[in-house]
């Protein structure tokens, strides 16, 4: 039943004119094999058959358009409007690849998504003939077909989730929200205003929701989507006047329909996340199964690097919300992976995302702590994400290596040892090293000999002698930065220093006395910054 192949055809056919449109070339009756954003520059590995996003590109279409048929590609998406010169039609001819134009003013991260939404299931259709959860899209056009109306799917956020055909013939209100999808906000906020969303929820039938004067909104029906007493979000659709007993009941079934396919949609989300989950764990572990796994996971024999998130909730923060944040976070961060490149995994396990980064022989050494820097810069959240990178694994056989070496430079982040949210584990070996030195030395034992002396004369004089031996040694000794790090005359500082001394009882001449302070008054500030973190 139905279209077995999601091509562009199918991509085409869901979202409509409102968003993509064709301008040359056939469209070629092969699945999609992967959606994959152009970077030219840096011109990413494609699968078979793959869709690509030419976000800015405008100069040489018909360069590149030719260059990626040579590599397999099956269409390629521009932002519009793009006038079919003959160059460029002759090029889709002989490439194979048609061209699409992306509507002004939408956004890329939201076609992306839709895309590889439509593009999870090769088919619509599971084997008892139903529309597999993934797929509103088809949902959305059904109910369109029994309403005569164009129909979008919210969710409780008024996020949208899928909209029918015929979109170009409502009003703004609507394209806004094709195009941003999400509601504008002001519209969100009158439909409040107003008490329309209480009257949803109460109600267990379709609600007419008339337009307001002189808005140039046109009139809409809406119906709430439930599973028992939870609602899940709500359909709209764009209609003159109330339904009639007969579409009113016809709204009421689909309601029930969309609520189970939202039911399944979150279902299996969290059975993907748990078997790619599994899948990662295994993949970054050194067991037997390891290679089946990096196999399965759609992983080559290649260099890659791992890369470890997470993120501290806020002290007020309910378990439940921060469990949910994280899993947000992972999920996005599996996204940004897969735009860097195809190949890219990412998982939650526990309260870490784990992700893999194949990286090419050409690649720079910083491409790893640059796409973790746009990842935060992108993200929003509450919390405050951190990333450890481990060591580069030449092979898939070093995966483990560099899983251990991410979560060290995971820890030191974690610690609030340095004031960043980025670090690569070989620029923190050190940190590292000295955190699992900490967990060494009983609590008791540090401080001991001469910086127990002078930590006790601190004390007991409200003096900073401890503080003025950590800025000359961290300084190698010049006296003139570490009394301008410590805002003091050079000559008080001198004084300050030799005081230290004398109470300690400590050689500065000797260079193993100066280690055994440096390492204790490191170790101790270490403590003390994972106590404050």
């Amino acid at each position: 039943m139905g279209d077995s192949v999601t091509g562009l055809a199918r991509v085409l056919e869901e979202l409509g004119s409102t968003l993509l449109h064709l301008v040359c070339g056939e469209l070629p009756q092969k699945e999609i094999g992967g959606v994959v954003i152009h970077d030219p520059l840096d011109e990413p590995e494609l699968p078979d058959n793959a869709l690509v996003l030419g976000v800015g590109l405008r100069d040489d279409l018909p360069g590149v358009v030719a260059r990626l048929g040579g590599r397999g590609a099956v269409g390629l998406v521009v932002r519009g409007p793009v006038e079919p010169d003959e160059q460029l039609v002759a090029a889709s001819r002989d490439s194979g690849v048609a061209v699409l134009a992306f509507t002004r003013g939408a956004s890329w991260n939201h076609l992306t998504g839709m895309l590889r939404t439509l593009t999870a299931e090769s088919d619509p259709y599971d084997a008892n003939g139903h529309t597999r959860s993934g797929d509103l899209f088809a949902v959305a056009n059904a109910i369109a077909a029994l309403l005569d109306a164009p129909v979008t799917i919210e969710d409780r956020n008024s996020r949208l989730l899928a909209f029918s055909s015929r979109q170009e013939e409502v009003d703004p209100s609507r394209v806004q929200t094709i195009l941003g999808r999400q509601v504008p906000v002001h519209y969100t906020r009158i439909l409040e205003e107003r008490g329309v969303f209480q009257s949803i929820y109460r109600s267990n039938r379709p609600v007419f929701v008339a337009p307001l004067p002189e808005s140039g909104e046109l009139p809409r029906v809406a119906i709430a989507v439930r599973a028992g007493d939870e609602i899940l979000g709500t359909i709209w659709a764009v209609v003159p006047e109330p339904l009639d007993e007969e579409r009113s009941e016809s709204l009421f079934e689909a309601s029930k329909l969309v609520a189970m396919h939202m039911v399944w949609q979150r279902a299996d989300a969290d059975s993907e996340r748990r078997l790619r989950a599994d899948l990662l764990s295994a993949a970054l572990g050194s067991g037997p199964g390891s290679r089946e796994a990096v196999q399965r996971l759609g992983l080559r024999d290649e260099r890659a690097i791992v890369m470890a998130l997470t993120a501290a909730p806020a002290a007020t923060e309910a378990p439940a919300q921060a469990g949910a944040d994280r899993k947000r976070l992972a999920d996005a961060f599996a996204m940004h992976l897969a735009a860097a490149h195809p190949r890219a995994v990412a998982a939650l396990i526990g309260d870490v995302a784990y992700g893999i980064l194949p990286l090419a022989r050409h690649d720079a050494e910083e491409r790893p702590r640059v796409i973790a820097a746009e990842f935060l810069a992108r993200v929003g959240s509450r919390l405050r994400p951190l990333i450890g990178v481990g060591r580069l694994a030449d092979d898939i056989s070093a995966l483990a290596r560099s899983r251990s070496s991410a979560e060290q430079a995971l820890r030191v982040l974690r610690a609030g040892v340095l004031d960043q949210q980025v670090a690569l584990f070989d620029e923190v070996h050190v940190e590292a090293l000295l955190l699992e030195l900490a967990d060494l030395v009983p609590q008791a034992d540090l401080p001991s000999g001469a910086i127990a002396r002078i930590v006790g004369y601190d004390s007991d004089h409200q003096a900073n002698l401890a503080e003025t031996l950590r800025a000359w040694l961290d300084a190698f000794g010049d006296v003139a930065e570490a009394s301008a790090a410590m805002f003091v005359h050079p000559s008080t500082f001198r004084y300050r220093l030799r005081r230290a001394a004398e109470v300690g009882g400590i050689d500065l001449g000797d260079t193993n006395a100066r280690l055994a302070a440096m390492v204790q008054l490191r170790l101790m500030h270490i403590r003390s910054a994972g106590r404050d973190s």
